[in-house]
């Protein structure tokens, strides 16, 4: 009998101990939406809810076996980064996403967790900018990754707007800048593809289980487009997805607990 084929969606992230972010939550998230996860570890982190305790970035050359492992032998349908950590293994991520010509590539700009430490060196900040973003088919900022890549502050909606016409002339063919920051009572996110802004948004949810809605977001768009869907349909998607996640968050903890991918998201017709 001949399986069928399944869509399959990478990684390249880093590790979260406490299962909330990082591969673990984009592998729950793959699994829950009916993509088969694989992963390129760039880095692991002693992590909780709490913060984290201790870091060590991989190197480079490991990072790049890993996802040449997985390309060469399984194949990929779509590819995800998050915490890349060094310059060096993000001009690592960039040749391989030049090499294996990925259909579709997500860049998660992670730059620091929910606790506030920093998963991405500072110097590393313009490379990601001038050397993977460009190569991206969509980046997922928050506001304060946003101003860190473009060196200025974002204020309100309209700032929103601007930020991500700016940043889809830096290079990103599309960019989805999420507004959860702002804490009004709408959660509002904008897509940039194609010339055109529209807005994605959702109510505020009063939750302390918000750890991981990054991670979460960028993986669900991940795998729509590994399922061939569209890139507008995989971002509005994705935050009904990361919406219902937060509402069915998990009291872990004694600190920001985590969203929960697992709610059953697979359940709704495609």
């Amino acid at each position: 009998m001949i399986r069928p084929r399944i869509p399959v969606a990478l990684t390249v992230a880093g590790s979260d101990s406490g299962g909330g972010a990082g591969i673990q939550a984009d592998l729950k998230t793959f699994e829950a939406l009916g993509v088969w996860g694989t992963c390129a570890l760039t880095g692991v982190t002693a992590q909780n809810t709490v913060g984290v305790h201790d870091a060590l970035v991989l190197p480079p050359s490991l990072v790049r076996s890993q996802i040449d492992a997985v390309v060469d032998d399984i194949g990929v349908s779509a590819v995800k980064t998050g915490m890349l950590g060094t310059a060096e293994v993000i001009r690592a991520v960039a040749r391989s996403a030049v090499e294996h010509r990925f259909a579709w590539l997500v860049v998660d700009p992670v730059l620091v967790t929910s606790h506030g430490e920093l998963l991405l060196e500072q110097k590393a900040v313009k490379v990601l900018l001038e050397e993977l973003i460009p190569l991206c088919s969509i980046v997922t900022p928050n506001i304060p990754e946003a101003e860190a890549l473009l060196g200025h502050p974002v204020d309100g909606t309209d700032g929103m707007a601007e930020a991500a016409e700016e940043l889809a002339a830096a290079g990103a063919t599309a960019v989805l800048l999420k507004g959860g920051h702002l804490g009004t009572a709408v959660s509002p996110d904008v897509l940039y593809s194609g010339g055109r802004l529209e807005w994605v948004t959702a109510p505020r949810l009063d939750s302390r289980s918000t750890h991981g809605t990054g991670c979460t977001l960028s993986a669900a768009v991940c795998a729509g487009l590994a399922k061939g869907k569209s890139l507008q349909r995989s971002c509005v998607e994705a935050k009904d997805f990361v919406t219902e996640s937060i509402r069915a968050g998990l009291d872990i903890g004694a600190g920001v607990g985590p969203v929960n991918p697992g709610w059953g998201g697979e359940g709704r017709p495609d």
